[in-house]
C-alpha cells in the first residue's frame, strides 16, 4: 500500500494567524480503515513550556505536543483535514493511514513544517529605521568651524567633550511626518542605552552599540525634566507611536556590550577571552570593532540573563526587536529566548540582523531559531544579475522560512543621495515594489536626500525640512503597499525575463485582485526597451502606472 500526501512532505510554509493548512491523503488502493494528522499545531504553549525548562532545568524535550486529528474522507481512498492556525508558532505535521488491521501507513519524506507569523504582519511591514541622537530640535549657535575648533582645544586638554544630543521627545515632534505622512509602520529605534562617555568612547559621542546597561536608557536621549525620568520619557516616545496606530522595535546588540558594561564588571566571566586574558573584539566583513566586547554563549545562564532584557522591554511596552549581529548567537540560545519572551508576549516580533553572515545561517534561524524576519542585502546589490540572483533567494526564503526586509539603506552604507538624489528615489522604489509583504525600509535621512554618511560614532545632519525631498515619494509608495493586494503576504512573486540587459522584472499575482509587473532600469542614464512573455499578461488590458496613475503604454 502506498498513500501520498499533499502538500508534499517535507514542504515548507510560511503562513499567518487565521489562515488555515488544507492536508490531504490518498491511499493507492481502497481499504477499510482511517487518516489522521499528526502534528503539535496550536500547542506552542507546551512545546514553550519544555524548550524553557531544557534551558532551565536541564529537563528533556518529550515532545508533549504532539497529538493525532482525524481526517475526512472525502472518497475511495481519499481523505481531508483542513486545520485553522489560530495561533503564533513553529510547527510540524504529517498524515497517515491507520487500515482496520495493521500498522499505520506513512508517505514517503519528511514532515510539513509551517511556521505561523502574526495576523497584523500580512501586509505593509514598513520599517522606518531612527537614530534618535540625530534628531537634536535646537538649531547650532555657533558656525561649525568655530564649535570644531574649540573641541580641539578641550580635546587636547584632556577634557571629554560631547555635544547636545536629539531625545525622545525630539523624535515625537517628527512622528506625524514619519508615521502620519509618509505612513511607515515600524518606528525601529538604534540601540539606546548607556554608552562610554569616558572609558573606551569611540568617536565624539561614542557607539550606541557599545552598551554599558542593557536595562537602561542613555539619559542624554532626554530632557532634563523634574516630572519624566529618560525612562519615561522613552515610554512617551512609545506611547506617542502607538497612537498612531505604528509598532515601535528596539535594536538590542545582543552579542556584545561596551567597554566598562555592568555585565563586564559584575559578570567578567560571560565575555569571550584569548588565551593571554585578553577581551575578544567581535567584527564583520574584516573590520574589527574595537570598543565593543564580545559576550560568551557558552555560559547558559548569559542565556537567562538575556531572555530577561527582551522581556523588561516587553513588559514597558516595545513590540519588537531588531536583533543586531543575531547570526553570532547559536540557534539554541534564540530558540530558548524567543520561547521565554513568547510564553507571555506571542506576538513579539525578532527582525534579525544577519548581514555579513552565511545566509544557511539566516534561513536556520528562520526556521528553526524563532526569528520572523531577516535583512535582505538588496540594499549592497547593484548590477540586475546581483538584484536578480538576491531576489530568487529572498522570493523562496520568504514562502518557506521568513520574510526577507528590504531597506533602500541601513546605517552601514553610503548615502543614496551622496550618488544621486534621482538615484535615491530610485533605490526606494525598487526595494518597496519588489518586497514581500510590503517588507521595505528606510533609515532617516533618506527621505531629505541627506548625503553624509550616518555616522554612529556622531551625531550627523538629516537634512529634517529640506525644501527638496522625496516625501511625498514615500508615502505613495507606502501607501501602495498598504492598499494593493499584490503587495501583501500570499502574492504570489516571480522573476521575468525582460530581454534587456541591466533591468529586472518580478510579477506579483495576489490570490485576488490584479496581477502587477514590476520592471527596473538599474542604469541611472540609459533607456532600455524590455519585453516578456505573450502569455504572461493580457496585453490588450488596461495598462496603468500605478505609481503615477497614468495609463502606461505598452507595445
Amino acid at each position: 500500500m502506498v498513500v501520498y500526501q499533499n502538500p508534499p512532505c517535507g514542504k515548507r510554509l510560511v503562513c499567518r494567524r487565521g489562515d488555515a493548512v488544507d492536508i490531504r491523503l490518498k491511499v493507492d488502493r481502497d481499504t477499510p480503515g482511517e487518516a489522521f494528522v499528526r502534528c503539535n499545531l496550536g500547542r506552542e504553549a507546551i512545546r514553550r513550556r519544555e524548550v524553557v525548562a531544557h534551558t532551565e532545568n536541564f529537563e528533556p524535550i518529550l515532545a508533549r505536543d504532539w497529538h493525532d486529528i482525524p481526517m475526512q474522507r472525502t472518497g475511495a481512498g481519499t481523505f481531508r483535514a483542513v486545520l485553522p492556525l489560530t495561533s503564533c508558532g513553529l510547527y510540524e505535521a504529517k498524515a497517515f493511514f491507520l487500515p482496520g488491521k495493521g500498522t499505520p501507513v506513512w508517505p514517503a519524506g519528511g514532515n510539513i513544517l509551517v511556521k505561523v507569523e502574526p495576523d497584523f504582519t500580512a501586509g505593509c511591514l514598513t520599517v522606518y529605521t531612527l537614530f534618535p541622537r540625530q534628531f537634536a530640535g535646537a538649531a547650532a549657535t555657533h558656525p561649525a568651524a568655530e564649535v570644531g575648533a574649540a573641541e580641539a582645544l578641550l580635546d587636547g586638554h584632556g577634557y571629554t567633550v560631547i555635544p547636545a544630543s536629539g531625545t525622545f521627545r525630539d523624535v515625537v515632534r517628527r512622528l506625524d511626518t514619519i508615521l502620519g505622512v509618509m505612513g511607515f509602520r515600524v518606528v525601529q529605534l538604534l540601540p539606546i542605552h548607556p554608552v562610554p562617555t569616558t572609558f573606551a568612547r569611540m568617536g565624539r559621542f561614542g557607539s550606541p552599540f557599545a552598551a554599558r546597561d542593557f536595562l537602561a536608557v542613555d539619559p542624554a536621549l532626554g530632557e532634563f525634566d523634574r516630572r519624566a525620568t529618560p525612562m519615561e520619557q522613552f515610554q512617551e516616545l512609545l506611547d506617542a507611536v502607538h497612537a498612531y496606530g505604528a509598532f515601535l522595535y528596539l535594536d538590542i546588540p545582543a552579542n556584545h556590550t561596551g567597554w566598562a558594561s555592568i555585565l563586564q564588571q559584575h559578570h567578567p566571566e560571560w565575555f569571550c577571552r584569548q588565551d593571554d586574558g585578553t577581551f575578544v573584539n567581535p567584527g564583520a566583513w574584516g573590520v574589527v570593532w574595537e570598543d565593543l566586547c564580545k559576550l560568551d554563549y557558552r555560559r547558559r545562564e548569559l542565556w537567562t540573563y538575556l531572555a530577561e532584557v527582551f522581556l523588561h522591554w516587553c513588559r514597558i511596552g516595545v513590540d519588537g526587536f531588531r536583533c543586531d549581529a543575531g547570526y553570532m548567537l547559536p540557534v539554541e540560545v534564540w530558540q530558548y529566548i524567543t520561547a521565554k519572551v513568547r510564553q507571555e508576549f506571542p506576538d513579539t516580533v525578532f527582525l534579525l540582523e544577519g548581514l555579513g553572515g552565511p545566509l544557511e545561517v539566516t534561513e536556520a534561524l528562520l526556521a528553526e531559531g524563532g526569528l520572523n524576519w531577516a535583512y535582505s542585502e538588496l540594499f549592497q546589490s547593484f548590477t540586475a544579475g546581483e538584484i536578480s540572483r538576491l531576489l530568487e533567494d529572498c522570493i523562496r526564503i520568504g514562502r518557506e522560512r521568513g520574510v526577507m526586509v528590504h531597506f533602500a539603506e541601513t546605517h552601514d552604507n553610503d548615502r543614496l543621495a551622496s550618488v544621486s538624489r534621482r538615484f535615491s528615489r530610485f533605490r526606494c522604489a525598487l526595494c518597496a515594489l519588489v518586497s514581500d509583504a510590503g517588507a521595505f525600509g528606510i533609515t532617516n535621512g533618506v527621505e531629505w536626500y541627506a548625503e553624509a554618511k550616518l555616522d554612529v560614532h556622531g551625531a550627523g545632519p538629516l537634512g529634517w525640512g529640506n525644501a527638496d525631498n522625496q516625501v511625498d515619494h514615500l508615502a505613495s509608495l507606502n501607501r501602495l503597499l498598504a492598499e494593493h493586494p499584490a503587495f501583501h503576504a500570499g502574492a504570489d512573486l516571480r522573476l521575468v525575463a525582460t530581454g534587456a540587459v541591466d533591468t529586472v522584472g518580478v510579477l506579483r499575482a495576489p490570490r485576488n485582485g490584479p496581477e502587477v509587473l514590476v520592471l527596473a532600469n538599474v542604469h541611472e542614464t540609459q533607456t532600455r526597451e524590455v519585453s516578456w512573455p505573450p502569455d504572461l499578461l493580457p496585453g490588450e488590458a488596461p495598462w496603468v502606472d500605478l505609481l503615477s496613475g497614468h495609463r502606461a503604454a505598452v507595445h
